[in-house]
């Protein structure tokens, strides 16, 4: 019901997204999609390119008078480094001896692959001998395009009182500690966004910054882990008659398909494996004033996160994302030419030290699509107001 494309390079000249679906009048804001933009541009670690880039949205199809029509909604981003790149990237023009040293090095030096990174199994897969035409589209500069369409789901489920929030709980071997307590999600996403490194405890927000600095002292890359919450939606999202209806399937997949993501957990997560299955599933209560997307029920711990058998229960979503070190290294790693195949140092490309607190904004956008879709599935109409009577009306009814 609610599907998403992206197009682009990451030195072409714009980012452009499709999205489809979504109901007719729902009122959009621009300045929503900008907002996520640049808190996905932010954060400790961030190299050189976020310098150049002010990402900011044109939507150029689908809303009319700021409101959605119905049909697919189109949305531009355009590449300020296109300028600096374009004898290289421009497909119109051939590239001639009017390019610089540098410039000749940056379209032709692509031949050493970067390990860990798309660069050789996507040149062997479409048989390209010049590997830019892979690591352009490969990179992570693609995220812009998802989180512009995520701020659009986002806004459909923030209209029915869903709220998202994130924050980092691990880079490098600076984490939260185990045991502190998280804060109301309001208070989360005031600290994270008070936060360089979106993390909500300041000691431990020092100690990240002290890792990210020693590898930029080491011209290495650093990892680690956000957390993803998602407060409000009601129960009976997703489903178990099919594998494809899991809910937590299809988030885990939205999850490891961002880049670099290399593992992903609801809840608990694998902390359920040394555990009792006493200590580990959480216990039902009932109190009629609670919310009536619960229908009352409530749980006083959620090591399930939010899912049980592939549907809400009407507790937060909770979801962990590792990301790793990125691949591109200043002091590169290893590799073999692919034209001479003699050994030789992996190509250098501007990049970031640590982007893991822009992970957990583009985990924010990733889950909201998932979760805008599993909305519409159950509430859905052809229009915003047919699609809150049916809201409204699962509200009233009693269980």
């Amino acid at each position: 019901m609610l599907t998403y494309l992206t197009s682009g390079e990451s030195h072409g000249p714009q980012l452009t997204a499709v999205i489809d679906g979504l109901p007719a009048g729902m009122v959009i804001d621009i300045s929503q999609i900008n907002f996520q933009l640049s808190r996905r541009q932010k954060g400790y670690g961030r190299g050189g390119r976020m310098k150049i880039e002010r990402d900011q949205v044109e939507i150029v199809s689908g809303i009319r008078h700021g409101k959605t029509l119905g049909g697919p909604i189109t949305l531009v981003i355009r590449n300020r480094d296109w300028e600096n790149w374009r004898k290289i990237m421009d497909p119109i023009k051939s590239i001639g001896d009017d390019l610089s040293p540098t410039e000749h090095k940056l379209a032709y030096d692509t031949n050493r692959p970067r390990p860990g990174h798309a660069d050789l199994p996507g040149a062997i897969k479409w048989n390209h001998h010049d590997m830019r035409n892979v690591l352009e589209r490969a990179s992570a500069r693609e995220t812009s395009a998802r989180v512009a369409v995520g701020s659009l789901a986002r806004q459909l489920l923030t209209y029915f009182g869903v709220k998202f929030a994130s924050h980092v709980i691990r880079i490098g071997k600076a984490k939260l500690p185990e045991d502190l307590e998280r804060p109301a999600i309001d208070e989360i996403i005031r600290l994270s966004e008070e936060s360089e490194v979106r993390c909500i405890d300041k000691d431990t927000e020092l100690q990240m910054i002290d890792n990210i600095k020693d590898a930029i002292k080491a011209h290495d890359t650093l990892g680690g882990v956000s957390e993803i919450i998602v407060q409000g939606l009601p129960i009976g999202l997703g489903g178990f008659s099919q594998w494809y209806h899991r809910l937590d399937g299809q988030l885990a997949g939205a999850m490891m398909a961002i880049h670099s993501v290399k593992g992903v957990e609801i809840g608990l997560g694998f902390g359920v494996a040394e555990r009792m299955g006493s200590q580990v599933h959480d216990e039902l209560f009932h109190d009629p004033t609670k919310p009536a997307q619960r229908k009352g029920y409530y749980r006083k711990s959620n090591n399930a996160g939010g899912l049980e058998g592939g549907i809400t229960n009407g507790e937060n979503i909770v979801i962990h994302v590792a990301g790793k070190p990125i691949s591109t290294l200043m002091k590169p790693l290893q590799t073999v030419d692919v034209t001479t195949k003699k050994a030789g140092t992996a190509i250098v490309e501007r990049s970031d030290t640590c982007v893991t607190p822009a992970l957990a904004v583009i985990g924010e956008a990733v889950a909201a699509l998932v979760l805008a879709e599993a909305f519409l599935e159950k509430f859905g109409a052809d229009n915003i107001a047919e699609t809150e009577r049916n809201y409204n009306s699962f509200l009233k009814t009693e269980f």
